[in-house]
């Protein structure tokens, strides 16, 4: 049979991760990991890292990622040809981070609301996912890599930044990515694992 997608093996990396951390947090309300690792970065914090990083915050923010999508179906002309996978993924996104807040009911480090997991992180991490995948379409192998590169880099600044901006315990953010990356991946499976160059399929 053929060989098995590589999203299969994030999907069930990221499923795992997921439950580790949702684990963790069930059964201790904040980790010491969590808050030695909070302190470590908000010691690090600069002013210039944090104004940095109050502009990388955007990037899983639900007033860009709504025009971001538009972008996605315009420069990944096969992932119009499923356009309706990749639709559902970014409204099951923050449905689903929605409901799993309110079953975990865990408070942010810092103000009101609720924190697990991180909404901007499962967003940033589905989206750019996303674009991980479909980048698999681009001809070219050193575009492909940078559009790949730069789509990690998104991701990892959201979470960071979410942490830095005292928003959240480093746990939220990790779960929230692991979430978004959860998804990401099943909607490419569900596209058929279309996105690779034509040559090669």
């Amino acid at each position: 049979g053929d060989a098995p997608s590589p999203a299969t093996g994030v999907l069930l990396l990221s499923l795992a991760c997921f439950a580790a951390l949702a684990a963790a947090v069930a059964l201790v309300e904040t980790p010491a990991l969590d808050r030695a690792i909070r302190d470590g970065l908000l010691a690090l914090a600069s002013p210039a890292l944090v104004g940095f990083l109050e502009v990388a915050n955007r990037a899983g923010d639900k007033h860009v990622l709504v025009p971001a999508v538009a972008l996605f179906f315009l420069v990944f002309r096969r992932a119009r040809e499923r356009w309706w996978v990749w639709v559902v993924l970014m409204v099951a996104a923050p449905l689903l981070e929605g409901l799993l807040k309110e079953l975990f009911e865990r408070p942010r480090p810092e103000g009101g609301g609720l924190a697990f997991p991180s909404g901007h992180a499962t967003a940033a991490a589905a989206f750019f996912g996303a674009v991980f995948y479909a980048a698999g379409a681009l001809d070219s192998p050193r575009v492909r890599m940078a559009v790949r590169t730069l789509a990690l880099v998104a991701v990892i600044l959201v979470a960071l930044a979410r942490v830095v901006l005292r928003a959240h315990w480093p746990s939220d953010v990790l779960a929230g990515a692991a979430l978004g990356l959860a998804l990401a991946s099943a909607a490419a499976l569900m596209a058929g694992a279309r996105y690779a160059p034509a040559e090669e399929g």
